[in-house]
């Protein structure tokens, strides 16, 4: 059974009742359930695509956060093979919010970063809910380092609500931290790919984003600051993030608009947490098209990632 969010209702109840029929017909206490299945099952898949051809920026922001989305170990997994972690910033500790090492893409050599939520309650606080702290900014910025002596294209994978906002890392230099990170992905001689998987949000994201090619999954979200954020920033009134979200223009389909991300990777009907497989194949292939057009485009890649954030907002 999926974890339903509030506005799928209409498709939790039928999935329930197509769950009901089943083990009946299992029980054998039903005569022939088959055919009322099929009709409920198309019933199913027809309210889901009604319900998700029109999702509300809100509605989209429920969708990345969604519990059962695929997160970073699941991508670095399923497309990586011959991983090596590396740990440390090797000046305070380990951050277990930033994962981050070298691996092979489909044969060829990388350096992978992400931050992973986590996917049950002790891998969640393990990885302090995606929150990086300082010293994962610092571990993102060796393996970047790292990548550009070898050259190693990077591949980074971003899913954070934000970097963590707490004394500790505050006192440590979370501000720097986070502009030595921008700056280190502005400054690679390397191709540089970032995927937006579920949420991405403020400088704890574009610290591993401010890549040649930003990608982002069909419904996630990438903003300056999150939907309840900016509402009690605005209006002093956390009620109104539906408000904030829609104003904040933070869809895949806006921030293509305006030119803040490169591409769309679609999601299965549903969201990627009803098919992960079939959205981390198509994350591949994204990344794989990514690079080789970078890897023969004969271009400064450093020059390009300039002007490709300088363009951001202007009319020209």
């Amino acid at each position: 059974m999926y974890n339903y969010l509030d506005f799928e209702k209409p498709v939790a109840d039928l999935e329930a009742k197509i769950l009901e029929l089943k083990k009946l017909g299992e029980q054998g206490e039903a005569v022939d359930v088959h055919e009322e299945i099929s009709r409920l099952e198309k019933r199913s898949v027809d309210a889901l695509r009604d319900v998700y051809k029109a999702l509300t920026p809100w509605q989209k922001v429920q969708v990345a956060r969604h519990p059962d989305r695929p997160h970073c170990i699941d991508y670095l997994s399923a497309l990586f093979t011959d991983f090596t972690p590396l740990a440390g910033d090797r000046a305070y500790g380990e951050d277990h919010a930033m994962v981050g090492g070298l691996a092979r893409f489909r044969g060829e050599p990388v350096a992978i970063l992400g931050q992973e939520k986590g996917s049950d309650t002790a891998s969640r606080l393990k990885h302090n809910f995606g929150s990086v702290r300082p010293e994962g900014y610092r571990k993102a910025v060796r393996i970047m380092e790292l990548a550009d002596r070898y050259q190693l294209p990077v591949i980074s994978l971003v899913d954070t609500a934000g970097a963590y906002p707490g004394i500790g890392a505050e006192e440590r230099g979370q501000a720097e931290a986070i502009a030595r990170s921008t700056s280190a992905c502005l400054g690679l001689r390397v191709p540089m790919i970032s995927v937006i998987i579920g949420e991405g949000g403020s400088g704890g994201a574009i610290a591993i984003a401010a890549a040649n090619r930003v990608l982002i999954l069909e419904h996630a979200i990438y903003s300056v600051i999150s939907p309840e954020g900016a509402a009690s920033i605005l209006w002093k009134d956390t009620t109104r993030s539906r408000d904030a979200a829609t104003s904040m223009k933070i869809t895949a389909q806006d921030l293509l608009e305006l030119g803040i991300v490169d591409a769309i990777i679609p999601e299965p009907l549903g969201g990627a947490h009803r098919g992960a497989e079939a959205v981390i194949e198509a994350t591949g292939d994204a990344i794989a098209r990514s690079l080789e057009e970078l890897q023969t485009s004969g271009k400064d890649l450093r020059e390009e990632r300039r002007d490709k954030f300088l363009r951001i907002g202007r009319s020209v």
